[in-house]
């Protein structure tokens, strides 16, 4: 190892979702540096990992060692599988530390396979609460805080809620969020390889990015309709285009529910840097990811999150959110009050060195 180090670390990374694999490409990225002794599982709980092996490649990540293609399915159906797979897969590698990310059914599972084995875990963003139970997302960020080893929060909100559950000081580690690191990392990739707002017909902040997918809203006609009723009324009101890339599952809900969509721009799901170049040029963003929350935070660009609260409240107290739930009315009040704010807002989330920490925090704790 490099530095004369002795230290032989074998690092398992799980993951199983976009959102996971971007919030990991810097920690990927920091053990190629270091050529440390680590491997990928991907669990496919979003799509297969042949559909992402463009993904990878698109971020000039290395490749997945294990691939369970476990698809989509019922909650305790598709963890069950995963339980499984993973396990098989732990027995033969015998990690040191399995590195899970986040609040999926994959975190869950990769968390509780782990700790059966005796290997320990790292809880990547570790700490983050909406206090909602309704959100299958919170059972699982609670129960895996609750059994993981190393507790790596992000911010000094995570650490208390931490604290506050009883969790052991000396297994909490703060060390800011890894998306910090990912957007300005993947941010020149994608300025270098995309041309989005070219291929769109769009221009340099004149045009507002709308996304909804979370189960709480697209599977209730009554707060997917307010949502859309929202975006509607924000894009008469500023009179730009708003651009709403649509999951086919949102828009198959959609014409279920027979939801009038005029006024809006629909396009097809993008990928991920195109995404993130679109995010970064628009004048206001309105969502209900956890994910968006952050990276607009990060890139200085006003945030409207549709939701009725967030795991993220340090972007409500800096001022680069807010949150306005499903009201049509509520939404509009928050765009017009976003877009007359100061950008001048410090982002919480960390300086873009979380995964040098986070990997050196590892190699302290298990030398």
């Amino acid at each position: 190892m490099p530095n004369g180090e002795n230290v032989i670390l074998k690092i398992c990374l799980i993951l199983g979702t976009r959102p996971e694999i971007v919030k990991f490409s810097p920690i990927m990225r920091e053990c190629e540096r270091l050529h440390l002794d680590y491997f990928i599982l991907h669990t496919g709980q979003h799509y297969s990992c042949n559909m992402d092996k463009v993904f990878f490649m698109q971020l000039e990540l290395p490749d997945v060692k294990y691939n369970l293609d476990v698809g989509s399915g019922a909650h305790g159906k598709q963890t069950g599988k995963m339980l499984v797979g993973i396990e098989e897969i732990l027995m033969q590698e015998s990690p040191d530390v399995v590195l899970v990310e986040g609040d999926t059914n994959t975190v869950l599972a990769g968390a509780l396979a782990a700790v059966k084995l005796g290997i320990k875990v790292g809880h990547v963003e570790a700490g983050l609460r909406s206090y909602d139970r309704r959100m299958p997302e919170e059972t699982n960020r609670v129960l895996v805080d609750h059994c993981a080893n190393y507790l790596l929060a992000p911010t000094p909100k995570s650490k208390e809620n931490l604290l506050h559950e009883g969790i052991a000081k000396n297994q909490i580690f703060m060390v800011g969020n890894t998306i910090v690191d990912a957007v300005h990392q993947n941010l020149k990739i994608a300025n270098s390889k995309t041309q989005i707002l070219n291929e769109l017909g769009l221009d340099e902040g004149r045009y507002i990015l709308a996304t909804a997918h979370r189960q709480e809203n697209v599977d209730d006609k009554g707060r997917f309709a307010g949502i859309i009723k929202g975006l509607q009324l924000v894009q008469k009101e500023f009179g730009v285009p708003l651009v709403y890339p649509i999951h086919p599952r949102a828009r198959k809900q959609l014409e279920l529910f027979g939801i009038d969509m005029g006024g809006l721009t629909l396009v097809e799901p993008l990928d991920y840097l195109s995404f993130l170049q679109l995010e970064s040029k628009a004048m206001l963003v309105l969502s209900d990811s956890g994910g968006v929350q952050e990276e607009t935070c990060i890139l200085g660009v006003p945030c409207v999150t549709l939701t009725d609260n967030t795991e993220r409240p340090e972007t409500l107290e800096v001022g680069s959110n807010i949150l306005a739930g499903t009201d049509p009315n509520k939404i509009l009040k928050a765009a017009k009050k976003s877009c007359t704010k100061t950008k001048a807002w410090t982002n919480p989330f960390g300086d873009g060195k979380t995964a040098s920490k986070i990997i050196n925090i590892l190699r302290d704790e298990l030398k």
